[in-house]
């Protein structure tokens, strides 16, 4: 049984985020673990010093928010009851120390986020809170759209780095009940038409994806690739932490518009 960190912008709840917690529970049971983060000026949320004995403690905007906070609550224990979903719930939103959702995600297998309620509410391109947010979290990250398929398949980015080769690691140990779907894995290798590592990748995949399929990333031709995982509805994709090859910066500036909004594909990342 895994256990999985819900953080939510208290004064909004995302069903898609949920949705994705009850099908999985449905496969193979969850603790969920519920934060209910106070309606803050995020745009500064990051500026706060975690480095303070117990965390620096945030106040709410308004104070009208609570009732909406403790209804989405409320509407969260009743889904997990009517779903027969293990959970606990944060309460402490009068003021949430973000030092303490950094723990948590100390002690929980994955960090779970709904894309358009959670970002779109605080003013700030979701690009630079994404990165801020891979920084402080201890486990992965998986950001699923309001609206989107359930995943069918899996689009598994692969540019040669440790990185990417830990994220496609922890998604098949964190999700094995997905691993048996059709699988791409889409690499790149610029000036080279191998896979990096080709040998390697091929045992350690196949292990993992017994539906695996390889596909040659032509960097050069974006509007191509656009195009191409426009169409791959159903599918989830696995990012390691951006770097710096080619596959990175092809997915660095439009990662958050394309994918989570546009594509409205769920988007799992890892990092060490």
């Amino acid at each position: 049984m895994k256990k999985i960190l819900l953080a939510f912008d208290g004064t909004n709840f995302s069903e898609g985020a949920f949705e994705f917690v009850m099908r999985i529970n449905e496969l193979q049971p969850v603790l969920v673990t519920a934060a209910f983060m106070p309606q803050v000026d995020y745009a500064n949320l990051w500026s706060y010093s975690v480095g303070v004995a117990g965390g620096m403690v945030i106040p709410l905007v308004e104070d009208e928010d609570t009732t909406l906070v403790q209804k989405n609550i409320r509407h969260f224990e009743e889904l997990c009851q009517l779903n027969n979903i293990k959970f606990r719930v944060h309460k402490n939103f009068y003021g949430f120390a973000m030092a303490e959702l950094r723990k948590e995600t100390r002690f929980a297998d994955l960090l779970l986020l709904g894309g358009e309620v959670f970002y779109n509410n605080m003013g700030i391109e979701m690009n630079d809170y994404m990165r801020e947010t891979l920084k402080m979290a201890e486990c992965p990250i998986l950001i699923v759209p309001e609206h989107y398929d359930f995943p069918q398949s899996t689009l598994l980015t692969y540019d040669g780095t440790e990185s990417a080769v830990y994220a496609i690691k922890q998604f098949a140990y964190l999700f094995p009940e997905l691993t048996s779907a059709p699988s791409l894995l889409v690499y790149s290798n610029s000036g080279d038409e191998l896979m990096p590592d080709k040998e390697n990748m091929e045992e350690l995949v196949n292990q993992h994806f017994p539906n695996i399929e390889f596909f040659k990333l032509k960097v050069a031709h974006r509007k191509f690739f656009d195009d191409w995982i426009s169409e791959k509805k159903g599918a989830l994709a696995v990012f390691g932490a951006f770097g710096r090859s080619a596959l990175s910066q092809m997915f660095h500036k439009s990662f958050a518009s394309d994918i989570i909004q546009s594509l409205k594909l769920p988007v799992f990342i890892a990092h060490k």
